[in-house]
């Protein structure tokens, strides 16, 4: 952290955003402050966190402020160019900050910490496996058992109950159940209805386990199915085959999601692929780097990223394929173990 404060010209960082903080310091917890120097670390927190900081965090000193953590950052903060992160502070929270230092220059940053972020390092990846495999294992349960007569809202309570069951902290994110026309909506929310037969079903999840996260998309059979979500599927996954095999550091997001965007577009179906072909995956489940056409990164080994293209026909139904995978520098580790084949399963 001291070499991107001296190229930024900076003589400290606060960070407030709390995944920043956790990744820096170890913290978790709803109220903290870390403030970052070139010679140390301290962490602003409230009494309800005394024992679990100085448990949880290293390299770091602690500080019992009030619940506002405003009373002490004087005390901590050094005069000169201290940077903010403005892209998760408030203008208000700002002002109250400026008006504690006197004497302190507070300087807008974006994105320095979530730079650190990016490329995982080999015990992060070991986490974001074992999230993986929870969620794996979830998946594969409900294809194995089918959906039997539950509504889209009951399949993804017991997603979360099995994963929970396993060892996760909890989803990564609100799981996706979406099924037939429903499908046709990337970020359905389940409703309370039943599965309907002979068309498609949009199942997008993951688990977080230790805080890093995992995120998949399968998309199932539940009959046999009209020509067009045959059609659609087909086309998807030999798009997101294509996307995989291209996948390796020093491949640039823009081309990795044209990849996949040109299949869709030769089969005629590039209108129903309006988002980008992925996303980073760690601390949050949703983080650079970002694979989409307006994407201006290249590849890394260490890089964790989804590749999900998806097909969405409006009042019809819906494909996505997604699989969670490790760049490395001659292609990419899949973790995601269930099979990207059509399925069909009961209901």
């Amino acid at each position: 952290m001291g070499d991107v404060l001296g190229e930024e010209g900076l003589d400290a960082l606060i960070v407030t955003d709390l995944v920043n903080v956790r990744y820096l310091c170890g913290f978790i917890g709803s109220n903290g402050v870390l403030v970052v120097t070139s010679s140390g670390r301290v962490l602003l927190t409230d009494s309800r966190y005394t024992a679990a900081a100085r448990t949880q965090v290293h390299d770091t000193e602690v500080v019992i402020a009030g619940r506002d953590l405003m009373d002490r950052l004087a005390e901590v903060v050094p005069g000169g160019r201290v940077g903010i992160e403005a892209e998760h502070m408030t203008v208000a929270r700002r002002d109250r900050m400026a008006a504690r230092l006197s004497g302190v220059e507070l300087v807008a940053t974006a994105g320095l910490v979530e730079g650190l972020r990016v490329v995982k390092e080999p015990g992060e990846l070991d986490l974001i496996r074992d999230a993986t495999r929870i969620a794996d294992a979830a998946l594969s349960r409900l294809i194995d058992e089918g959906f039997r007569g539950r509504t889209e809202a009951e399949v993804a309570w017991d997603l979360e109950g099995w994963m929970r069951a396993s060892g996760a902290e909890g989803a990564s994110f609100d799981i996706i159940v979406a099924g037939g026309a429903h499908g046709a909506r990337p970020h359905a929310v389940p409703r309370d209805e039943g599965i309907p037969p002979d068309t498609l079903v949009v199942v997008d999840m993951g688990a977080r386990h230790a805080g890093y996260a995992s995120d998949c998309t399968r998309t199932v059979a539940t009959g046999t199915l009209p020509a067009a979500l045959e059609e659609a599927y087909s086309v998807c996954l030999e798009a997101q085959r294509a996307a995989l095999a291209a996948c390796r550091a020093g491949v640039h997001t823009k081309d990795l999601d044209s990849v996949a965007r040109g299949i869709i577009a030769d089969a005629g179906l590039g209108e129903y692929f309006g988002h980008g072909l992925g996303h980073g995956v760690g601390l949050d489940i949703h983080e650079r780097p970002w694979l989409r056409q307006e994407g201006g990164e290249v590849l890394q080994t260490g890089m964790v990223v989804t590749i999900e293209p998806g097909i969405y026909l409006e009042g019809v139904g819906g494909v996505r394929i997604e699989d969670l995978a490790i760049v490395t520098d001659d292609g990419c580790e899949v973790l995601t173990g269930v099979s990207t084949d059509l399925t069909t399963t009961s209901i």
